[in-house]
C-alpha cells in the first residue's frame, strides 16, 4: 500500500520534474521550469558558440555587396493559415507554396511558420538588438531548405534553416493589417488552442522583396530550445510599424502553458564568439555568391575549432 502511494506521488510530480523550459518572465523561486540561463543544462546546443539572438554593433559589421535582394514566392497569395498557441508563443503555420530564394542563401527554401516576440507593460520585447537598443516587437518567418522535410532534418545543415527577422517600431497610427493577427491571438489564449485566419496574405504585414535590399546576415541558431545551430539569419534594416494600442493588445492576448500572461517572450542576446555579422550594400550583386557562404562557414567553423 505504501509503495503504491509512493508510486502515485512520483507520477503526479513527474510533469514538474521534467523541468520544461520557460522564459525569465515565467520563472519564480517556486518553479521547476528552466529559464534561459539554464536551458543548456537540458538542451546542450543552447550553450554552443553560434547562438542567437545577438546584439548587432553597426560599427563592426562587414559590408558585403555579394548579398543580393531576395525573391519571394507566394507572399501575395491569399491563404488560410492555422494559428496555434504553443505554450511559449503562438505559431502561424504557412503552406509550402510560400517560398524564398536569393539573398545569397545556398539553395531554395520553403516557409514553415511565423511568430512574434514581444515584451509587456510598455517594455520592449525584440530578441535582436541594434547597438544595444531593444525594439518593441520582432517578427520571425521560418523557412526550411529544400529538400529537407522538417526542422529536425534541416538542423544538420549549417544553413538548413533561413530565418527572416523584422523589428517593429512604435507609431501613432495603426498598422492597417495587424488587427487580423491580433484578433487571431485573442482566439488562441490558452496552450493548445487553435484558430484560422482566412484569406491571409503574408504581403499584408511585410513589404515586397524589392523594398528589402538592406539587411544584416550572420550564422546562428534557433532562439528557443533546442537552439539548433543551423540558421542563416537575415535581420532587415527596414522596420515594421505597430501602434501603441496594437502593441498593448498583442501583449494581453495569450497565456503561457503555466497559465501566466504571455509577456517578455524573448531570449537574452548571446555572445558573438568570433562570428562576423555582414551587411548588404544597395548595389549589384558581385559574381561568386557561393564564395560568400564559403567565407562565412570557414570563419564560423574556424572559430569553433572545427577547421584550422
Amino acid at each position: 500500500m505504501e509503495f503504491s502511494l509512493y508510486l502515485l506521488t512520483l507520477l503526479l510530480l513527474f510533469p514538474q520534474c521534467t523541468a520544461q523550459w520557460c522564459y525569465q518572465s515565467q520563472y519564480s523561486c517556486d518553479d521547476t521550469c528552466r529559464d534561459p540561463s539554464r536551458w543548456a543544462a537540458q538542451f546542450p546546443s543552447c550553450g554552443g558558440l553560434r547562438q542567437s539572438p545577438i546584439n548587432i554593433v553597426t560599427s563592426k559589421v562587414h559590408i558585403n555587396s555579394a548579398l543580393p535582394p531576395f525573391d519571394f514566392i507566394g507572399h501575395t497569395n491569399a491563404i488560410n493559415i492555422t494559428v496555434e498557441n504553443k505554450g511559449h508563443s503562438a505559431h502561424f503555420a504557412l503552406p509550402q507554396s510560400v517560398r524564398l530564394t536569393g539573398g545569397a542563401l545556398p539553395g531554395h527554401y520553403r516557409a514553415a511558420q511565423f511568430h512574434f516576440h514581444w515584451g509587456g507593460n510598455g517594455r520592449p520585447g525584440s530578441e535582436h538588438t541594434i547597438d544595444g537598443e531593444r525594439f518593441p516587437m520582432e517578427l520571425h518567418i521560418v523557412h526550411i531548405k529544400e529538400p529537407y522535410g522538417s526542422l529536425a532534418e534541416a538542423e544538420h545543415d549549417l544553413a538548413g534553416i533561413a530565418l527572416l527577422a523584422f523589428l517593429f517600431e512604435e507609431t501613432t497610427d495603426d498598422h492597417p493589417q495587424l488587427d487580423a493577427v491580433i484578433a487571431a491571438l485573442g482566439r488562441v489564449q490558452n496552450n493548445g488552442s487553435r484558430t484560422v485566419i482566412p484569406n491571409f496574405r503574408l504581403s499584408n504585414i511585410i513589404p515586397a522583396a524589392k523594398e528589402l535590399h538592406s539587411y544584416y546576415r550572420y550564422v546562428g541558431s534557433m532562439t528557443t530550445p533546442g537552439c539548433e545551430q543551423a540558421v542563416a539569419w537575415t535581420v532587415f534594416h527596414r522596420t515594421l510599424s505597430i501602434s501603441s494600442r496594437q502593441l498593448d493588445a498583442v501583449v494581453k492576448q495569450c497565456r503561457f502553458w503555466t497559465g501566466q500572461p504571455m509577456t517578455d517572450i524573448f531570449r537574452p542576446t548571446q555572445p558573438l564568439d568570433g562570428r562576423v555579422v555582414y551587411c548588404s550594400k544597395a548595389a549589384a550583386a558581385l559574381p561568386g555568391v557561393s564564395l560568400l557562404w564559403f567565407g562565412i562557414f570557414s570563419a564560423v567553423l574556424g572559430t569553433a575549432g572545427l577547421i584550422h
